[in-house]
Formats: C-alpha cells, structure tokens, sequence
C-alpha cells in the first residue's frame, strides 16, 4: 500500500524513539511491540482485538511519511538498532528489504498457497526465505467528484465516465479537456503528474527494471511513453500541480481542488480520511484501458527486535484471510488472498462513502486481471526520482526534455 500519509513521526521520536527499545514498558509480564508503518493501514481497531485476546500484549503504532519511512527503515538496517518490532514496506521497496532479507525473521512458507503467485514471490529471498506478509494489493481505478463532474457539464453516472475513457489514457485526457474548458473555479482535473504516472506505468509489462534486475528507465519505451502522456495532460493545464504525499496534495482533497485521482483500492481509505465532509461526492469507475497495479504492502518482522516470536505472530494474524477480508470492508484495502475475492462480502460490496459503488466488484476484478510487474531493488526510489522530475514541469522550471535529461541522469546515479 503506496499509502502516503504524512502523520509525522518526527515528535513520536522525541517521545518513544519510533523502535522497539521500550524496555520499560516491558515490565511486569507485558510486552511492548512497536509497529512502524506508512500511511493508514487500517489496524487500530484490529490492535484492540488483538490486545484483548492477548493481555500481556500491547501495540504501539508509530506512522511516518512514504519516503521518510522507507529511508528510515535502510537506516536502521544498517546501523543494526532502531526498528520496530514489525516494519510496513511498500511495494516499491520490498526488493531493496530482499537484498537484505537476512536482516529480517523468516516467516516460512506454511501460508504460501494462500496468497497471489505473484506477491509471495516478490518477498521470497533467493535462498527461499519469505521476508514479509502480504497486506494488500493496489488494483486500479479512477476515482472522481460526481459534484464537479456535473458543475463542469460532464456526465457524472459511473459507467457513462468508464465508457468515455475505457479504450485508454488518450481519452482520459479528451475527457479532462473538457472538464478544463467549464471547471468550477480553483479546481483542475487531476491532483499532480507524479500519481498520474505511477498509474500510466503500471499498467505496462515491464517498468524500471527488466527480469535479470536491470534498470531500463532509459530504454524502455513505455517508461517514455507514459512520460510524455503526463507531460501532455501537464501542458493542457489539466494538474492540480500537487505533489503527492504533500500536506498540499492533503489540503487538496479536503478543499476539492481537483476532479480525479488515479486510484489503487488503498487510494479510498486516502480519500476518505482526507476528504471527510465529501461522503457520496466521490464515486469509482473503470481505470483507462483496464487493469494494472499500483502499491500493495508488506509486515516484515527486523530480527533486531526485541520480541520476535510475538511480532511474528502478531504480523501472521494482522494478515490473515479474515483481518484482511474486514480490512476491505471498513477500509478499502484489497486483500492478497485471492480466495477472498469471490466471497459475497467482498464481492459484492458497496461503499455509501463512494456513492455505494460497487469497489468488491471493480476491484476484485481488477485483481483478477491483474499482471505483476517486475519490482527491482530501487523501484521506489526510481518512482520518486521520476515524480520529482515531472514536478520540475509543472512548476516551470525545466522543459520537459530537459526534466526528463535529468531524471534519466538522477536514476543512473541512483542505480550505481
């Protein structure tokens, strides 16, 4: 789950040390797991649940920006001290912990036929040591203010806005120029090109990297291609100029700034805690040109923690069949345990906040046709370098030949 959310935990540090050296709250019997994660991954009422069927357990959830996590986390692998009992790693960074994958406990393969092919593998070590529990899965689809869709003159039922823009992204852009012609004032129609992208190229066979772990940002095609579509969209003044995971990008969703938002199942749960007075404007339909995969998470259990059984066996519940079914349901977040998805709980879910749109069927979907892109060890690093250049665009500092010169120059450097 490329879940963004900017809860700083820079005054967590002052108070708690964002780890798992809380030696004296493990007095008395109880043991104290830290739980370090990005974003909102749902748990709060699954930690109560798990306390009280656990007494001598207590929880404590430390949350830090995207990239300020992941740099965190390398960090504290490094110098052998500072991580938490469990670690969330996004999917983009999941290849990075891999190459690493000693420094983590190994959860073994009991559960591997419960989840997707693919997300297994993306944690398995090359000596066949599982890393990290899946959470979740991205899947795509757009999500958009029925309200300004309406206030720009543009149909605003579901499959009227999939149909517009189903044969792909060309037409997405057709569509936001109409928007733009009749937009309500301070609003554009997508939020920033950086999470623009991240979906353009997700739906591409191959990404960053090649099978044998080759960067190929500067001679894949589609790496351009998706490149130049956010630049067009860029020069059609069709961004809300955001950049993702800001407190602007925020703002942006609680003040309706802008129409549309390229929308990972975990993108709802984003919505939702940011645009809290919007329940029933936001509604989902169909991605353009259909499947893909943006995001999806993992827990990982630092074997430098203090209480490696216990974290081992809190990541093993928190991820289990049924707290990820109820995590879809109260949070949006798609489940990476396919036997889920025919489930009528699932299937058939409708969210009130998303103008009950059916979110089990589209994103079940979704996943069901979803084809995994090869992640290499700084995929992560690579989609912020790639964002930052498109930012470079929209704020006018570089052409975009020359943001992209850059950003070819930036990942090489970060590949070495």
């Amino acid at each position: 789950m490329f879940r963004a959310l900017a809860t700083i935990c820079a005054a967590t540090l002052l108070l708690t040390g964002c780890g798992s050296g809380d030696d004296a709250s493990d007095s008395g019997g109880t043991v104290t797991l830290n739980v370090n994660l990005f974003g909102n991954f749902g748990y709060q009422e699954l930690y109560k649940q798990y306390e009280q069927a656990h007494p001598n357990i207590k929880i404590k959830e430390h949350t830090a920006a995207y990239n300020d996590h992941h740099r965190d986390l390398a960090t504290h692998l490094a110098t052998g001290s500072g991580a938490g009992d469990i670690e969330g790693v996004d999917t983009g960074f999941i290849a990075q912990m891999r190459e690493v994958g000693q420094q983590f406990a190994d959860l073994g393969t009991a559960r591997a036929a419960e989840y997707l092919p693919w997300k297994w593998q993306a944690s398995l070590t090359k000596d066949g040591k599982q890393i990290g529990y899946g959470t979740d899965v991205g899947g795509l689809a757009i999500c958009y203010r029925r309200d300004l869709f309406q206030k720009a003159g543009l149909p605003a039922d579901r499959d009227q806005v999939s149909a517009s823009w189903a044969t792909g992204w060309d037409k997405y852009l057709e569509v936001g120029k109409k928007y733009q012609q009749k937009a309500p004032a301070g609003t554009a129609f997508f939020d920033g090109g950086g999470a623009l992208y991240n979906a353009v190229i997700g739906q591409a066979p191959e990404g960053f990297y090649s099978q044998d772990n080759t960067v190929v940002v500067a001679t894949n095609p589609a790496v351009r291609q998706a490149w130049n579509l956010v630049v067009q969209a860029i020069q059609a003044n069709l961004s809300a100029k955001l950049i993702e995971s800001s407190p602007e990008w925020n703002n942006g969703f609680a003040k309706g700034q802008f129409a549309t938002i390229a929308c990972p199942a975990w993108m709802m749960t984003k919505i939702k805690d940011q645009a809290k007075n919007a329940a029933g404007k936001w509604d989902v339909a169909a991605v353009p040109g259909g499947g893909g995969n943006w995001g999806g998470s993992y827990l990982t259990v630092p074997k430098q923690g203090k209480h490696i059984q216990e974290a081992k066996d809190l990541a093993a519940w928190l991820t289990a069949p049924e707290q990820q079914a109820k995590n879809f349901t109260s949070q949006g977040l798609l489940p990476s345990i396919p036997a889920l998805y025919d489930k009528p709980e699932i299937a058939a879910y409708k969210d009130p906040f998303f103008n009950n749109a059916p979110v089990g069927k589209i994103f079940t979907t979704a996943a069901k046709e979803l084809k995994p892109q090869y992640q290499g060890p700084r995929t992560g690093d690579i989609q912020t370098t790639i964002r930052d250049g498109l930012v470079r665009i929209e704020q006018g500092k570089q052409s975009s030949e020359q943001s992209w010169q850059q950003t070819v120059s930036d990942v090489e450097r970060l590949a070495k």
